[in-house]
């Protein structure tokens, strides 16, 4: 009988010193199990020999593969590629900075086998900063688990499992990796959540800080967007511009009254300014409602194209892959 396949992927982005003994407490944390295992490394465009160490690993390790961006399109971007060329049943993702540990991976892919599509990874015991790292998150998850409707402690983990019909071909930008949950639950996924080990950075530095806050506010806004109006996008903008013109009708229906019961003028009326305003942002509403219908439409109907370009694939001489990636550049 034919071993499952369990595929791990990793972005790595300057990561030159943790790489090599990742890889080893990878293979001492698999070498036991039933599955047969690949490591997909994805270099998101490091500056440093990153790629170098990761060539050096593959010498000794055929399960190892590699992907080689042209250029750092981000973390979101590396972990949709290594979903969209793992060939595995269950799928771990995990950080390069050794601050996940290999030792947890098993646990995630029995947890996938035993029925769950998604296993998100809680690191309850963190060991980041106080300040710039663990209350922002702490504020982070319960503003994108009310948001979203999916509670989890733990959506800035990059150490989960899944089943790979969840993730396969899944189209991550931004910083959209943290939602895959949120993402997945469209699909009505059955997802769980356990605690894994947290480890405080050996080598390197954190390639994140407060500044990211800012772009996370910005794609929680596309995932709430995402889940409840991507198929209906003019119920929002309809709605809205229908408020809009209510609000117009009713201030135009008093003006109206007081201009030809009551016999005032109403030329110089703020309420008349706004009577307009309202009316014209009403229609510009509902305006722009049937255009993002219709680029929705186009969107569903076959948009197929990736966020990152690659300039090498090393390891997968003997799969049936698309090597010409199309870019959205």
């Amino acid at each position: 009988m034919k071993k499952k396949l369990a595929s791990i992927v990793i972005p790595v982005f300057d990561e030159a010193e943790n790489v090599a003994i990742l890889h080893g407490e990878i293979a001492a944390a698999v070498k036991d199990r039933g599955e047969d295992y690949e490591i997909i490394f994805i270099d998101d465009g490091s500056s440093d020999h990153s790629l170098a160490e990761l060539k050096n690993i593959r010498a000794g390790d055929p399960r190892v593969k590699i992907i080689k961006f042209r250029k750092n399109f981000g973390q979101s971007a590396a972990i949709s590629a290594g979903f969209k060329y793992s060939s595995g049943e269950v799928v771990v993702a995990m950080d390069a900075d050794l601050q996940n540990d290999p030792a947890d991976i098993p646990l995630l892919v029995d947890k996938v086998s035993e029925g769950f599509d998604i296993v998100n990874g809680w690191r309850r015991d963190r060991h980041d900063k106080w300040l710039t790292r663990r209350v922002p998150s702490f504020f982070g998850n319960k503003l994108i688990s009310w948001i979203t409707g999916i509670k989890l402690h733990d959506y800035g983990c990059t150490l989960r499992g899944f089943r790979s019909d969840v993730v396969k071909n899944m189209k991550l930008y931004g910083e959209m990796h943290r939602y895959i949950p949120a993402i997945a639950s469209r699909m009505g996924i059955k997802s769980t959540e356990i605690i894994v080990n947290h480890r405080q950075r050996k080598f390197g530095k954190s390639k994140y800080g407060l500044g990211r806050t800012f772009r996370v506010v910005l794609d929680l806004i596309s995932i709430k967007f995402l889940l409840a109006y991507s198929h209906r996008p003019l119920q929002i903008f309809g709605g809205a511009g229908l408020l809009m013109i209510l609000a117009g009708m009713v201030s135009g229906a008093y003006l109206t009254y007081t201009k030809f019961v009551l016999n005032q003028g109403i030329a110089g009326r703020p309420l008349l300014f706004f009577t307009l305003l309202m009316v014209f942002l009403g229609f510009q509403a509902i305006s722009l409602g049937l255009l993002a219908e219709m680029l929705s439409r186009i969107y569903h109907e076959g948009l197929d194209k990736n966020e990152y370009s690659i300039r090498e694939f090393i390891g997968f001489e003997n799969e049936n892959i698309d090597d010409r990636p199309r870019t959205l550049f």
